[in-house]
C-alpha cells in the first residue's frame, strides 16, 4: 500500500494543536486594513478552531 500524502494546500491553512483540535487563521487581515480598527485587526491575528463537523474532513488531509 502507496503512503498517504498530506494535502499542501490544507498544511498551509490549516494545524493541529497540542489537544488535537484544528486551528485556523481568520481572513481579512492581509489588505486594506486602514479602515478596520485596531481592536479588530488584533481580533483578526489570533487563531481560532474549526467546527467539529469540519474538522473531520480536514484530518483526513492533514494525516501525519
Amino acid at each position: 500500500m502507496p503512503k498517504q500524502k498530506t494535502h499542501k494546500g490544507a498544511a498551509k491553512r490549516f494545524r493541529l494543536s497540542a489537544t488535537g483540535k484544528v486551528r485556523r487563521g481568520h481572513s481579512g487581515h492581509t489588505h486594506i486594513l486602514t479602515k478596520k480598527s485596531s481592536k479588530r485587526k488584533r481580533k483578526l491575528r489570533q487563531q481560532t478552531a474549526v467546527s467539529d463537523s469540519f474538522a473531520k474532513q480536514i484530518r483526513a488531509l492533514l494525516p501525519h
